[in-house]
């Protein structure tokens, strides 16, 4: 017991000095960074004077360049805090979990009021038409998976549109509910929209436009006149609730999402002091694909407003500042990933965003050979069933087409697994208002009964199962457990977190992870089998390979998979980029010192 209580107290002293060494190394970063914008500034101003020959440099600017011999010098020292502060956080990245998030937002950022905003709201209030009782619900949603957690552990503000039938119903005079609703730990706060507004904003402009924009899926982009103007006029809504919520001139603003590209400079205009870290959970089209939106210029300049701006790749990072080059007047600094407008500094880097670990959806999950069983008996399929998964919003990027012809060669090429394999397709209703998701909508369900026609058998086992509907967490945890693959095939998408929850659903080492190479996920779990979805050949041979794979090999490969997700949880995704959005904050303020 004695050296129990020693081990974790070392371990509580350890974590604390690594937090304070990582506390002034960022300020060290930060002044050198603020530094060196002000010296590349200055020098970048006497060339333009030399240049010039009809001007002559100012004493001031020839004093300054006095400062240029010491550039290499510069960059050097800044290399150095770069990698030293990338070290420290390594080290202190081991202990990431909700009480060390706790300690960065009390110690590091000084205890500041944490304010999230997105579209989707965490927890959606709904009563049956009936009129029965109220039903609390957990959207089938990425964005709430990976936020939720981050919320739990910090406390704050989660602004979001309040979307439920039953919503208005409980909030207080201020739009106010706490949540969870079992166990309260920050205050949800609901901003209302019209039918009009939300169909101009949400179901036109951000999903009829800017989501096929980004995604390469093939799908052509429409945008309105009315639709931009919803936009505009519902992310001014959210800026003032912003306002409204903010309990200091310093907040940190996490804005989510594609929803809220104008929201940013919205809030810096109001709240220049805050803290804002905008995360585009989806992908960053290449600079001739953007320049399709008509409204591009508006979009960069809005969210140029962030300190940070970060994105799943570092791919996508480089997209955005290319796009960012050929449409604004600014500063593009490569090697800091960093853009300037204004002087006023933009961080743009790549933060792979992750999910809790471990899942508290694992607290009560029956075993995985139960699991196995009550699944099984539940689609009326017979134990010796080997069972496939996928786990979307029925959405034209998820590569649910794709899928379900893998399955189809699979059983063309290898027969024995008629009447032996089926894949359960768990499709969340997405959408319907939009025309595109209701055509896709059909086709999906046409190819299911084809396939289904096609390969029925004496068995009585379905190739393919669809269940459409939203199912919680839970169950989809169990169906997870349940399946000897997952197989997540999307076309584009900028991380998808199914993989991840796929494997931290495994703790018994079992199941194995079929991936799309152009998914995010694809960059950080190696050990799962990478396809091209388009390639259905290919696929189907995946499929064939996940299934015949021996169990050590299925073992190791499950093992190296939750390793990687257990150490880049969200609590590292969420700690590094608030550190690094603390230290931008710092440095824009020095630039203005120094100049």
């Amino acid at each position: 017991m004695f050296f129990e209580n020693t081990n974790n107290e070392f371990l509580y002293w350890a974590q604390k000095i690594i937090l304070i060494s990582a506390a002034v190394l960022v300020l060290g970063v930060a002044f050198v960074g603020a530094l060196k914008i002000v010296l590349r500034r200055r020098l970048a101003d006497i060339l333009q004077a030399l240049r010039d020959t009809s001007k002559k440099p100012s004493r001031e600017s020839v004093r300054s360049a006095q400062v240029a011999p010491f550039q290499k010098e510069l960059r050097s020292l800044f290399a150095q805090y770069e990698r030293k502060r990338s070290n420290t956080l390594d080290a202190s990245l081991l202990f990431w979990n909700p009480e060390t998030l706790k300690d960065v937002v009390r110690g590091e950022l000084a205890d500041r009021q944490v304010i999230v905003v997105s579209n989707r709201e965490p927890y959606i209030h709904s009563r049956s038409d009936d009129g029965g009782e109220i039903e609390v619900l957990h959207p089938a949603s990425g964005l709430v998976t990976a936020i939720e957690p981050i919320m739990r552990a910090c406390s704050g503000t989660w602004i979001a549109h309040g979307s439920g039938n039953a919503d208005n119903e409980v909030v207080d005079k201020q739009d106010h509910v706490s949540v969870p609703p079992e166990d309260p730990k920050y205050v949800l706060r609901r901003v209302w929209l019209s039918p009009e507004e939300e169909q101009g904003y949400y179901f036109g402009f951000a999903n009829e436009g800017l989501w096929p924009l980004c995604h390469l899926a093939h799908t052509r982009p429409i945008f309105r006149a009315q639709d931009w103007q919803q936009y505009k006029a519902v992310n001014a809504k959210f800026a003032e609730a912003i306002v409204e919520e903010a309990q200091s001139k310093d907040p940190i603003v996490l804005v989510q999402d594609y929803h809220f590209a104008l929201l940013p400079q919205m809030v810096r205009e109001k709240l220049p002091d805050a803290v804002i870290i905008t995360f585009w959970h989806i992908p960053w089209a290449n600079p001739e694909v953007f320049s399709i939106c008509p409204y591009k210029e508006e979009l960069l300049k809005g969210l140029l407003g962030s300190s940070i701006i970060g994105f799943h790749t570092r791919f996508h990072c480089n997209n955005f500042l290319e796009t960012v080059d050929r449409n604004l007047e600014c500063r593009i600094d490569k090697e800091l990933s960093a853009v300037t407008r204004k002087g006023e500094v933009t961080g743009v880097q790549a933060y792979p965003i992750s999910i809790e670990w471990p899942p508290r959806w694992l607290e009560n999950q029956p075993s995985v050979d139960v699991a196995r069983k009550s699944v099984r008996s539940e689609l009326g399929l017979p134990e010796s069933v080997r069972l496939g998964v996928g786990v979307d919003r029925l959405d034209y990027t998820k590569g649910i087409v794709e899928r379900f012809l893998a399955i189809e060669r699979l059983l063309e090429l290898q027969p024995k697994w008629i009447g032996h394999l089926t894949f359960v397709q768990i499709a969340a209703p997405s959408r319907a208002q939009i025309r595109a998701y209701n055509e896709f909508t059909k086709e999906v369900m046409e190819l299911k009964d084809r396939i289904n026609e096609r390969f029925k058998n004496d068995l009585g086992v379905p190739p393919i199962i669809l269940r459409y509907r939203h199912h919680d967490a839970s169950e989809v945890f169990r169906f997870f457990r349940a399946a000897d693959l997952c197989y997540v095939s999307s076309l584009h998408d900028g991380m998808n977190l199914v993989a991840k929850e796929f494997c931290a659903a495994r703790d018994d080492y079992s199941g194995v992870l079929i991936l799309s190479v152009f998914t995010g996920a694809a960059r950080e779990l190696a050990e799962a089998l990478i396809v091209n979805p388009y390639d259905i050949d290919q696929t189907a041979r995946a499929l064939e390979e996940a299934l015949v794979m021996p169990q050590q090999e299925v073992r190791e490969r499950m093992r190296d998979l939750r390793d990687q997700i257990r150490e880049y949880n969200i609590y590292r995704w969420a700690g590094t980029m608030l550190l690094d959005g603390l230290q931008v904050k710092r440095q824009n303020e020095l630039v203005k010192l120094l100049v």
